[in-house]
């Protein structure tokens, strides 16, 4: 089962403009590939909606999980995270998630640690001051006709950001999220026609809860209560993690945190960590290339556990 980032619908692993996608290189390999669009995708009415990473994993990964295991008849599933979609898996496991039989976490586990842009971001405490402002969402969509495409183009342009595609959605995507991706990893169409069809805005009470935990550099709940790292004994369970090594979204060593955290309580025999060379954050699943030099790794760690 795959969870994407925020934000993100889960056909960000299933996009026709690559020669082969995430989900048909596992269905090639025998896997039966479950997307999960949790509250957060833009195809649901509910991204709209004011709700904390709480909401996501201790409502939609279970209910997920659970529908996966019934409608298979499996007692277990491989679950993957991305992103946010990782951070929530975490938390959704240290809240007492059954039925994982394996995890991925791709560059983000339980130690959400962003780059000093995003880290000012959050300790400026920006998603607060916006609420209010009486901006309760923010949305990737550009309209030039509107005040904050106006803007956010304007101010974008403007600035020396040589890494961000010269795109006014791409920019509007660097703006609300950070370095999502390297683009140079990605082909064009990708870029221009896959990645404004999958990607969406967010809610302002979400970015107030993912800035708490940045603040703190690890996953807590929207009180700032320690709830999930306290329960190591629900990670005991074989788990896998991969980031890029240009990650500017959440940098290596949060991921890396999050792998010796688990390691220092329970020994390194059920763990395994990589750092694939040359790539970034999302274009770890949807770079032209990385059938070649992503998939296999994660395919490897997959297969240990069938």
């Amino acid at each position: 089962m795959l969870a994407p980032g925020y934000g993100n619908a889960a056909s960000a692993f299933a996009v026709e403009t690559v020669p082969k996608n995430w989900v048909q290189y596992l269905g090639e390999h025998g896997y039966d590939v479950w997307l999960l669009d949790y509250r957060a995708s833009p195809v649901l009415d509910a991204s709209r909606t004011q709700f904390t990473v709480d909401d996501i994993a201790t409502r939609d990964w279970p209910a997920a999980v659970d529908t996966v295991r019934e409608k298979t008849g499996q007692s277990d599933v491989q679950v993957f995270g991305h992103c946010v979609g990782g951070l929530s898996l975490f938390m959704a496991m240290g809240a007492g998630m059954e039925g994982v039989r394996s995890a991925t976490f791709s560059s983000l586990a339980g130690n959400p640690i962003p780059t000093p842009g995003n880290q000012l971001r959050a300790h400026a405490r920006m998603a607060t001051l916006f609420k209010l402002l009486g901006i309760k969402f923010l949305d990737v969509a550009y309209d030039p006709k509107r005040w904050d495409g106006k803007l956010i183009e304007t101010v974008m342009k403007a600035v020396p950001f040589r890494h961000v595609y010269d795109n006014p959605i791409a920019r509007r995507i660097y703006f609300i999220y950070g370095d999502v991706y390297d683009y140079e990893n990605i082909n064009r169409p990708t870029m221009e026609q896959a990645v404004p069809g999958f990607f969406g805005g967010g809610n302002l009470t979400f970015f107030e809860h993912i800035s708490l935990m940045i603040r703190a550099s690890e996953a807590r709940d929207a009180h700032g209560q320690d709830t999930y790292w306290r329960n190591l004994e629900n990670f005991k369970v074989p788990i896998h993690f991969i980031t890029g090594e240009h990650n500017k979204m959440f940098v290596p060593r949060g991921l890396q945190r999050s792998y010796d955290g688990l390691r220092k309580a329970h020994g390194p025999k059920l763990y395994s960590h990589h750092v694939i060379k040359d790539y970034a954050h999302l274009d770890l699943w949807l770079g032209e290339n990385a059938e070649r030099d992503v998939w296999p790794t994660a395919l490897a760690e997959l297969e240990k556990r069938n």
